[in-house]
């Protein structure tokens, strides 16, 4: 249990950044965080356990949350969980807001691939092996969402 605490410390924080961006929600991404991990730990074996196969099991539970939402499974979620009034934290969460509305204004593969290195650290073969596609593929679809991204905020300003 000693090694998996370790992992769960060295990579909760960019795990968390990478669902957050995915689903755009505070509680889904908490949830998904934590069966991401659980389903590491109930299926994997300690020596299998690297940040690309953490990712990868986030990026499925992900996907078959997507699949819920599609067939109608989905729990509704409270929207109201208790948000301070502060200025300064509503101006954050306005910037954030419009961040993740222009990362959900790319393709599906984009924010994906996209999300995975911001928020990861993750080389681009390692990403190229998550998504199923070369590396050079990733590198060039990285660069093109960066540039459509700009390209959205820019406008927004």
């Amino acid at each position: 249990m000693k090694l998996f605490n370790q992992f769960y410390i060295e990579n909760k924080n960019s795990l968390f950044a990478y669902l957050m961006r995915m689903t755009g929600d505070y509680y889904l991404a908490s949830d998904m965080l934590q069966e991401s991990f659980t389903r590491l730990l109930a299926r994997y074996p300690s020596s299998a356990w690297c940040k690309a196969l953490l990712f990868r099991v986030a990026r499925n539970a992900i996907i078959d949350e997507k699949r819920k939402l599609r067939d109608g499974k989905r729990r509704a979620l409270t929207e109201n969980h208790g948000a301070q009034d502060h200025e300064h934290d509503l101006m954050i969460r306005e910037s954030y807001r419009e961040v993740l509305k222009a990362l959900q204004g790319l393709e599906p593969m984009e924010q994906d691939i996209l999300n995975l290195k911001i928020s990861s650290n993750l080389t681009y073969r390692d990403i190229a092996g998550i998504v199923g596609i070369s590396e050079a593929n990733v590198k060039v679809k990285i660069h093109r969402a960066r540039i459509k991204l700009k390209s959205v905020l820019k406008n927004e300003v």
